[in-house]
């Protein structure tokens, strides 16, 4: 029986083996959005984390990122900014490429999103790599917002992201880590 709240999120995290590809170990959180009960731990666990930080808003990552963040900062009574895929935004953009372990990716967001000295908590569903959390900090910073920390459900420390991430400055929370990729 799951002692912690972080330990009963985890025990709901699905494992599935081989997914994209042979050897990977895919950390499926779509059971813990789909039980009513563990969805409100989940949330309630950010909730109270940034309850008394007073973020101006929540930045949340496509996709998954929008799933947490939006009911988050619905919680928290404050504004949403999604990060999107490259070509996803109807109004002026910036943006910001990285590079992925095949390649690379762009991620964007509105020009007026964000104004100097707005506090942003930014978030994603999974930390693997850092590319992309990195990507949405740097376009935050670079309209003047400051990010008050970077969080996730989930961190894979084996593939060097949450490091990453760290080493860069960026203050990092997350909920769960799981050995392997």
């Amino acid at each position: 029986m799951p002692t912690t709240a972080a330990d009963y999120i985890k025990s709901h995290i699905r494992t599935v083996p081989d997914w994209p590809s042979a050897g990977v170990q895919f950390r499926d959180i779509t059971p813990l959005l789909s039980n009513p009960r563990v969805f409100r731990v989940l949330i309630d666990q950010f909730v109270h984390r940034y309850f008394d930080a007073k973020p101006t808003a929540i930045a949340g990552l496509d996709a998954r990122g929008f799933i947490i963040g939006s009911v988050l900062a619905y919680e928290l009574n404050i504004g949403f900014i999604p990060i999107r895929k490259k070509g996803k935004l109807p109004f002026t953009t910036v943006e910001e490429t990285y590079e992925l372990e095949y390649g690379s990716a762009t991620v964007e967001m509105h020009t007026d999103a964000v104004k100097p000295g707005d506090r942003i908590v930014l978030i994603d569903d999974l930390i693997a790599t850092g590319g992309t959390m990195m990507a949405g900090a740097k376009l935050l910073q670079r309209l003047g917002a400051q990010v008050v920390e970077g969080a996730a459900i989930v961190d894979l420390p084996e593939l060097g992201g949450s490091q990453r991430l760290q080493q860069s400055g960026l203050p990092l929370f997350t909920l769960v880590d799981f050995d392997g990729h």
